[in-house]
């Protein structure tokens, strides 16, 4: 499978996540974490001289006023914080329309907005529907009060999307006029305030400090009454607007979840902001949309590249780095890189890849599930080992077995009992070759063709096939019994086993592929298993898989054979089965004491009979053909046992003795043995 194949379900995902970028549907969620991140960040103690005088509920008791106020009253409250060294005041109440109490109030605040000279007034934005469309009207105060004042500017807030305010206008309509806060920012410049520039731009993200109350509130009703001493206000900005919430001028912000922010407090974060020089600088959107199609690939290739858990577990530490950047860049730099983008890109990346490799993995495990036992397949299909299903040449063992007389047995049966015998005698073949490590390669009739040191290396390859055949041997002959009985007919296998060199891998034509070996090494294991009869013996090795297993198996040498498609002889071996006996034998627990050219061993006995024993704990040194000297004693013996002997077979840590010389005081010891049974 091509790299970019593997990565498709990555590809899919940085397209969608592409594409929800370019259409705003994740802005939402990106405003929010936004706000998790000022939270997470918690409050600033403000440090631009900023301070808010708040029209609250305590100003209307204790100046027994119902609001509006007079607008008299607010020239002087305006006049009152000029005097006392305000560098620039901002006014956020609106005054569009003429006042209740008659032009000469409006006229009382506009010569006291003229007196003080730094005041910037409020105007308010509306939005307009008309038979043409929409459009924004602007509402500046009267003509009377605006005229003497330093600047007039839109005064309202907008909101994001999910309604919090993040975001505040530096520049008004096409001229690009400056906005309330850039207003009072250029006020207080001229006044002498040291400020960053304002930035070259028409809005930006506000850097807040925290919730309601982080400036200071200095009540309306304190100012009014000349309650405040010019070192409150001296050298500051200061701002006046409602707080209470009667007058609906409250807002959600990061710091105010609940949507209590009064709007004057939220200039006060923007003047801050601009004051300072430390706006939330924003990673664009297409960035982060470019970096999420990059995240979404490395998370695809992580499946790729590792095993499912690991696969998480990098996942894991790339989602983590990618948040802890994100929060770096936040905390130390005001730097606002999204990040729910990109941790989508990831789960759709890695988990479209993972689904995508799963539908993979289940229909490759479809096709080679009947050559490779269970274990071997979830290797090869998630390729977690040295596996290769493309054509090589290795070294192989190759086996065949065959039911001897096959095509008699179908003549005399009917189709679906052939049918009922062959399924149970295959499945039980098959589980016998998975058992021992090897691949089946294919079933030709009643033949199974199995391979071993496929598709990873084993040094025990031509060992485990031969333990294949002798299992097959065994069970074949403990079905024979139930067939007989069953349909009268009897079987018996024949296994032949070569080990070689041949071409594996999966060959075949462009409409159909498999899994298997070919070469002269698989042809002559064919012929092994053809002539087993001839032979009589039940399973034959070439002298290529005999080096291998020489010393764990009892064999009989059977000359040298010239078999069909062959020009030069073969040297061919029986595999004895374990269990033939020639006398009769007993069970016998007993301590042998074995010795040979100086080493010895302790082990314990199976059985024994009047030619020999079966032993067990015996040391993988002590191979096929090893002269030994036995003594057996305690457990049943009353005296011990000295004989000598020859290893003629080994299996795992068993082995069979042959005696070779039995002291004649022992003979009598073992004839009662065997006679008790």
């Amino acid at each position: 499978m091509g790299a970019f194949r593997k990565l498709l379900g990555g590809v899919g995902a940085a397209t969608v996540v592409v594409g929800l970028v370019l259409a705003g549907a994740l802005e939402t969620v990106e405003l929010a974490a936004l706000s998790r991140l000022f939270e997470l960040r918690g409050a600033r103690a403000p440090r631009a001289p900023i301070v808010i005088v708040a029209i609250a509920e305590d100003s209307f008791d204790e100046l027994d006023l119902a609001w509006p106020f007079p607008r008299a009253l607010h020239g002087e409250v305006v006049e009152k914080l000029a005097a006392a060294g305000a560098l620039a005041v901002g006014v956020d109440v609106l005054f569009p329309e003429p006042s209740v109490r008659g032009p000469a109030d409006d006229a009382a605040l506009g010569a006291s907005v003229a007196r003080a000279g730094n005041v910037v007034l409020g105007a308010g934005l509306t939005v307009v529907a008309d038979g043409l469309g929409r459009r924004v009207d602007l509402n500046p105060p009267l003509p009377v009060i605006r005229r003497g004042a330093a600047a007039v500017a839109p005064v309202n807030v907008f909101g994001d999307r999910d309604g919090a305010v993040r975001r505040a206008p530096l520049t008004v309509g096409e001229g690009g006029a400056p906005g309330f806060d850039a207003g009072l920012h250029r006020v207080a410049v001229a006044s002498g305030m040291p400020a960053a520039p304002l930035p070259a731009r028409s809005e930006i993200l506000i850097n807040y400090r925290g919730g309601p109350g982080t400036y200071p509130w200095i009540p309306y009703y304190q100012v009014a009454r000349g309650e405040v001493g010019p070192e409150v206000v001296a050298g500051k900005i200061v701002l006046i607007g409602p707080t209470s919430p009667v007058l609906h001028d409250l807002f959600t912000t990061p710091f105010a979840r609940g949507g209590d922010m009064p709007g004057v407090e939220i200039h006060a974060n923007v003047l801050e902001t601009l004051i300072r020089g430390d706006r939330i600088r924003e990673v664009p959107a297409w960035a982060s949309a470019l970096a999420a199609a990059a995240v979404a690939l490395l998370g695809s290739a992580l499946v790729v590249r590792f095993q499912a858990l690991r696969g998480l577990g990098a996942a894991a530490l790339l989602w983590a780095a990618l948040a802890g950047t994100a929060l770096a860049l936040f905390l130390a730099w005001d730097v606002w890189l999204r990040g729910v983008t990109p941790t989508l890109a990831l789960l759709l990346g890695y988990g479209a890849t993972m689904a995508e490799n799963f539908v993979r993995e289940q229909r490759e495990k479809r096709r080679l599930s009947r050559f490779f036992s269970p274990d071997v397949l979830r290797a090869v299909v998630r390729g977690r080992e040295s596996a290769s299903l493309g054509s090589s040449r290795r070294l192989v063992t190759v086996l065949f077995s065959d039911l001897r007389g096959f095509t008699s047995i179908s003549e005399k049966l009917e189709p679906e009992q052939v049918t009922e015998m062959l399924r149970e005698y295959l499945t039980e073949m098959t589980r016998i070759v998975f058992k021992h490590g090897g691949t089946v390669d294919k079933y030709i009739g009643d033949c199974v063709m199995a391979l071993y040191n496929v598709p990873f290396e084993d040094p025990e390859h031509a060992v485990k096939a031969v333990r294949t055949g002798l299992e097959f041997q065994e069970r074949t002959l403990a079905a024979a019994a139930r067939w007989e009985a069953k349909y009268g007919v009897v079987i018996r296998n024949g296994v032949g086993i070569n080990t070689g060199e041949a071409i594996v891998g999966t060959l075949g034509s462009e409409q159909r592929l498999e899994y298997t070996a070919i070469g002269d090494t698989v042809n002559l294991a064919a012929r092994l298993e053809s002539i087993t009869k001839d032979y009589g013996a039940s399973i034959i090795i070439s002298e290529s898989t005999y080096e291998h297993v020489k010393a764990l198996f009892p064999t009989r040498a059977l000359g040298a054979v010239t078999v069909k498609g062959k020009t030069r002889p073969v040297e061919i071996y029986a595999v004895l089965p374990s269990d033939i006996r020639k006398h009769t034998r007993a069970v016998l627990d007993a301590a042998a004491t074995l010795t040979a050219g100086g080493r010895v061993c302790e082990v314990r006995t199976r059985d024994i009979s009047e030619g020999g024993l079966a032993l067990d704990g015996v040391p993988d040194e002590w191979t096929v053909g090893s002269r030994i000297q036995i003594r057996l004693e305690g457990g049943e013996l009353p005296n011990p046992i000295v004989a000598e002997g020859t290893i003629v077979w080994r299996r795992g840590s068993g082995a069979g003795v042959t005696f070779t010389a039995l002291d004649a005081e022992s003979a009598p010891a073992v004839a009662e043995i065997i006679g008790r049974g």
